[in-house]
Order: C-alpha cells, then sequence, then structure tokens
C-alpha cells in the first residue's frame, strides 16, 4: 500500500499537537525487552522491504515504554509501547489525560517466564512454591509471620542441592516481573497455605497478596534493571545464580544455560501454546491511533508485524522464540481496521 503525504488541509482538522508529528518520518518505539527483539526483527525487515525510514526500537521496560507512550501525542511522543502484560487502566487514564485517547491493542503472540541457570551447574525441578519460599520476604512458620530464613535451596526443597539461594529477577519497571510475582510467588504463596493464614494476620486478601508478593531484600534475591543480558552477565559471574528469562532470550543461548521445569513441565513453545506450561503471557504492542495516517509507515508497520510471513507459525518471530497466537487473524483484522481498545 503506498503512502501518500497529508495535504496541510488535511491537518489541519486534526489536534495540533498530532500535526506536528508530521515533521518526523521514523516511527518510534520503546518499552518491553521481552518484546524488543520481536520488534527488532520485525523493523530491520521493514526497512528492507519498504519504502520508508527503519523504525526505531528501543526498551526500558513495559512500564517505562507506557509512560513515554502515555506522555501526549506529537513528533516528541513515541508512536507504539511494547509491553509484556496488558496495559493497566491507571495508565489508560494517565493517556487520555494528556491526549492519547484512542489506543490500538494488538497482541503479537505467547512468551514463557523460564527458569535458567549456569550450564554446568545443578538441574532444579522447581514449583512456584519453591519460589515463593525462596525469596519471599516473610514466610508463615509455626502459624506465625517470620523474616525469610531459608539461605540455601536444600532448605527451600530437601530435594534440592545445597546451593546458596541467589536470584536474578527483572526489575519492578519490567511487565515481566508483574508476571512472576503474580503467576509464581503468589500461586506459591497461596500452594503453601501461607496465602489463607496472612489473610487472618493481615485482615484482607489485598494485603494478604502484599505480604505474599513482597521480595526478600536481604540481597539473596537482585532486581535486574537491564534487560536479559545483563541477567546471563550476572549468571556468567555468579555460578549459583538463578535467572528469570523470556523463553525465547533462553533457546537462544542454550549453550550458555539450562533451564528447569516448573511444576513438572519442560518450557517449550509447544507447551505454552498447548497452555499447559503454568507461567506463560501474551506479548501486546500498543498504537496511537491518532499518529495513523500522520507518521510515515506506522499503518503499514503495523500491519507487517502481525502479517502471517512475519508473526505467523513459520515465520521469523516464531522462530526466534515467539508462540503465535492461534487467533492471529482476528489481530490482523484488529489493526488493519484500528479498532481502539473500550
Amino acid at each position: 500500500m503506498s503512502f501518500v503525504k497529508l495535504t496541510a488541509s488535511a491537518l489541519a482538522i486534526t489536534a495540533m499537537s498530532v500535526t506536528a508529528a508530521a515533521a518526523r518520518d521514523q516511527v518510534q518505539v520503546a518499552g518491553s525487552s521481552t518484546v524488543l527483539p520481536y520488534a527488532s526483527i520485525v523493523a530491520e525487515a521493514f526497512g528492507e522491504n519498504f519504502d520508508f525510514p527503519t523504525p526505531v526500537v528501543e526498551s526500558g521496560g513495559s512500564s517505562a515504554g507506557l509512560k513515554r507512550f502515555c506522555e501526549g501525542l506529537g513528533e516528541n511522543t513515541i508512536d507504539i509501547a511494547n509491553a509484556s502484560r496488558k496495559i493497566k487502566d491507571k495508565e489508560v487514564v494517565a493517556c487520555a489525560e494528556a491526549g492519547v485517547t484512542d489506543i490500538v491493542e494488538v497482541r503479537i503472540g505467547y512468551d514463557g517466564i523460564v527458569f535458567a541457570s549456569d550450564l554446568n551447574g545443578n538441574s532444579f525441578e522447581f514449583t512456584q512454591s519453591d519460589w515463593y519460599k525462596a525469596l519471599a520476604a516473610e514466610i508463615i512458620v509455626d502459624g506465625v509471620a517470620v523474616a525469610n530464613p531459608n539461605t540455601t535451596w536444600d532448605q527451600v526443597n530437601p530435594a534440592f542441592p545445597a546451593q546458596p539461594i541467589m536470584a536474578f529477577i527483572p526489575g519492578t519497571k519490567h511487565g515481566t516481573r508483574e508476571v512472576f510475582d503474580e503467576k509464581v510467588i503468589l500461586t506459591g504463596c497461596e500452594e503453601t497455605g501461607d496465602f489463607a493464614k496472612f489473610v487472618e494476620l493481615k485482615g484482607d486478601e489485598d494485603h494478604a497478596e502484599e505480604a505474599c508478593m513482597s521480595i526478600r531484600t536481604d540481597g539473596l534475591s537482585v532486581d535486574i534493571d537491564g534487560d536479559y543480558t545483563e541477567t546471563l552477565a550476572r549468571i556468567d559471574s555468579n555460578k549459583n545464580g538463578i535467572g528469570v528469562f523470556g523463553l525465547a532470550f533462553y533457546e537462544n543461548n542454550t549453550d550458555k544455560l539450562q533451564v528447569a521445569t516448573m511444576a513438572g513441565v519442560v518450557p517449550t513453545t509447544e507447551a505454552i501454546a498447548e497452555g499447559v506450561y503454568p507461567v506463560s503471557r501474551p506479548l501486546y504492542f500498543y498504537i496511537k491511533k491518532a499518529h495513523i495516517g500522520v507518521i510515515p509507515g506506522l499503518q503499514e508497520y503495523a500491519d507487517f508485524f502481525v502479517s502471517d510471513d512475519m508473526a505467523g507459525p513459520d515465520g521469523p518471530l516464531a522462530e526466534y522464540g515467539l508462540v503465535s497466537d492461534p487467533a492471529l487473524a482476528d489481530t490482523q483484522a484488529v489493526v488493519a481496521e484500528g479498532v481502539v481498545m473500550k
């Protein structure tokens, strides 16, 4: 589809903050470090195959990307935010307050959160309960909430080696962290029965959830604010370390890492596609509809991203590790028609 530049009269009917965007001819994207490699693959292929400049794709985390996305409209704001979680209601409100009212939500596929360690180290078969008992700031002992006393993995689970606990987990600005907190730590708290006790001790379920998901701060769990390459570097320098990664990153680093099972399931694209791997999540990007037709190539980039050639089961994103969405045709229609979130 060819792109025709908007005339001054056509631009006059749009908001002034949007018309300023016409001065920029390059799509700008920021957000999730999990989505980053997929977006980068698409951007490179887009620049090679279309008569538009290669989009600029930056990382920074889902929360940081959505914060930038919600700063407003115009050439000084990004067009797309990548996210490894759904946009939050409070972020939608922040967007609206800054004039970003029409947002197109695009689900690109699925990914799994995996737990990997040095290739030559001990192997693990984890449950969510193991991670809760290893990383929670407080756990229940004899009916009382106490500071987590576990410092080695065999104290968490007698079947594990007496290896010091050293976990490298995504920092709080990453969407992966929210999924980790909820699908691993909170689930583990519930499985051990501690959640019910926290409800009794804290007075309600909301405060009990906060207690369950509070991570220890004594140095045995380290937040990683960078991307997965930083986590890998930490493990390389500390062979006892166990890191939290996206499946695709692990699959592209099997020469350095070994992966643990979770709840008896080996993390694979097949296990995620079948819904049997317990720690998986959809991946998204969000488009400012007001920038479509103003920023050259924005619509074309979005269409290309979710095309069968790119995001389909035989495309390069699946080859890198993305689990193709069975409902990809529906997503393609959302993008083509510019359907905004309700």
